[in-house]
């Protein structure tokens, strides 16, 4: 194991089980974001619960469905679907179903939610201008109450509970599908931290009903033979070098290994018979974290009709808070991206 991997092993296992809060509690943009939702929590509360993947905001503080939404969709069009498993699901602007609308499912980080996820990423809010629907999902709770998705063999079903998360999640699809119109070539998934994870695990094990999977600071698994996509994917991986919950350069969860970013897209880029090596695109902002425009995107070329590539945020952490246009920019890159 090199010595970046190590190093990433330690942070990624002390951070994510717990025994680390400062990597969210004491930023101070996370407490202005706090601020801002009238949060009832205070920064740096030595009190506080234990972190979680996805700009933890409480769901009461979360946008509710008059706030993503704006059009009546009556009995027949339900704003939650999944029956034991609840999903919120967010309509864009003027939805008709003449005009078949694009699809996101999102997948919160671990010990968040979705609707805390969509509050953190501002999804449903670039998705409802542009024909798509949003889905919300919640993973499973482990006894300390925090969801989780159960992904790869190192993030994050850390109890063992082996629940099939891959059939939910295609449930979900289906269910979409049975009341909205929805393109069937224009099926995505976005996932934070546990839930790029599960975005990845997914893709391997399809991919289809998906067109193409985002992932901030996710990873697939280490074990290519854990990964067997019946087909070409396009894949965006975003990450920050200095995440130390799930570090960039790969490493350690739950006694298994995860592979860097780099790693977990060249094996996509692989599939698809991309070019051997991925060539520097621009340069833009993503995080405000950072000044300037700290994020360098590699492209693979050579990739037929899919899209593969690395958003990779110097000096970006594990919750960075999105530059102005962020969110737009991920949302438009998948819906480029058709099955």
């Amino acid at each position: 194991m090199s010595a970046a991997v190590a190093a990433g092993a330690r942070r990624s296992s002390r951070s994510l089980m717990g025994a680390r809060r400062e990597w969210y509690y004491g930023a101070p943009m996370r407490c202005f974001a706090f601020a801002l939702l009238a949060l009832a929590l205070a920064c740096g509360d030595d009190d506080a619960p234990a972190p979680v993947d996805a700009g933890a905001l409480p769901d009461a503080a979360a946008p509710g469905e008059d706030a993503a939404t704006s059009v009546d969709a009556g009995p027949t069009l339900p704003r939650t679907i999944g029956g034991d498993r609840p999903a919120a699901v967010r309509v864009p602007i003027d939805y008709d179903p003449a005009e078949p609308a694009a699809l996101i499912v999102l997948l919160h980080g671990f010990g968040a939610s979705g609707v805390v996820q969509d509050a953190y990423l501002g999804l449903s809010g670039a998705a409802r201008t542009r024909n798509t629907i949003v889905v919300l999902p919640d993973g499973t709770e482990n006894p300390s109450g925090q969801r989780y998705w159960n992904a790869t063999d190192a993030c994050c079903d850390f109890e063992g509970t082996e629940v099939d998360d891959v059939a939910y999640v295609r449930s979900l699809v289906s269910e979409v599908q049975e009341h909205y119109a929805v393109d069937p070539d224009r099926i995505y998934l976005f996932g934070h931290s546990n839930g790029g994870f599960m975005s990845y695990h997914l893709a391997c094990e399809g991919p289809d009903p998906f067109a193409a999977i985002a992932t901030l600071a996710g990873a697939t698994w280490n074990d290519p033979a854990n990964c067997t996509p019946e087909r070409p994917l396009s894949v965006l991986q975003i990450h920050g070098t200095a995440d130390e919950t799930i570090a960039y350069e790969g490493g350690i969860i739950n006694a298994a290994v995860y592979p860097s970013a780099a790693e977990s897209v060249a094996f996509f880029a692989e599939e698809a018979g991309c070019d051997a090596e991925p060539v520097e695109g621009e340069r833009f902002d993503f995080t405000s974290d950072v000044d300037g425009a700290e994020t360098v995107e590699s492209v693979y070329e050579g990739c037929g009709e899919v899209d593969v590539r690395l958003w990779t945020l110097e000096a970006g952490g594990h919750i960075p808070v999105l530059a102005d246009g962020a969110i737009e920019r991920v949302v438009d890159w998948l819906l480029a991206q058709s099955r």
